[in-house]
């Protein structure tokens, strides 16, 4: 991979972390997770408990685990799982784009984590130089 795809490739994985890891940081510690769990009960989300804590810490690993670029197509799949649920559960019958949340957002970040996700890192992740090191060893 060329130096300014993998450039391209950190710079998606920083902005798709950040988006991540706040919103699991707000699931965990500015709303806390009993709130968490709470507020998903009150939208009908299935499952309310293991949810709010999937939810929960897949979106806070899961950022940061982008970031760094460890099991980047691992972690994008269950980020867009989390994403696809939170459409389904709670954003589906707002609209495509409403103040009081469509499902244009979680959408958005699924096609980010579709493109990351089928991209290797290139130099700017461990997943990259892994798969880089492995060649060398082989030849």
């Amino acid at each position: 991979m060329d130096s300014s795809r993998s450039i391209t490739s950190l710079v998606a994985r920083v902005i798709l972390g950040i988006i991540f890891i706040m919103h699991g940081w707000q699931k965990l510690h500015t709303n806390g997770i009993g709130a968490t769990e709470k507020g998903f009960r009150a939208m009908d989300v299935p499952f309310p408990e293991f949810s709010a804590h999937y939810a929960t810490w897949v979106e806070f690993v899961g950022g940061i685990l982008l970031i760094v670029g460890v099991l980047v197509p691992l972690v994008s799949i269950l980020l867009i799982i989390d994403m696809a649920g939170a459409i389904i559960t709670v954003h589906a019958d707002k609209g495509f784009w409403n103040s009081d949340g469509g499902y244009e957002f979680p959408l958005a970040l699924i096609a980010a984590l579709v493109a990351v996700g089928l991209v290797n890192t290139g130099r700017t992740g461990v997943d990259g130089y892994l798969v880089n090191r492995r060649r060398r060893a082989r030849t």
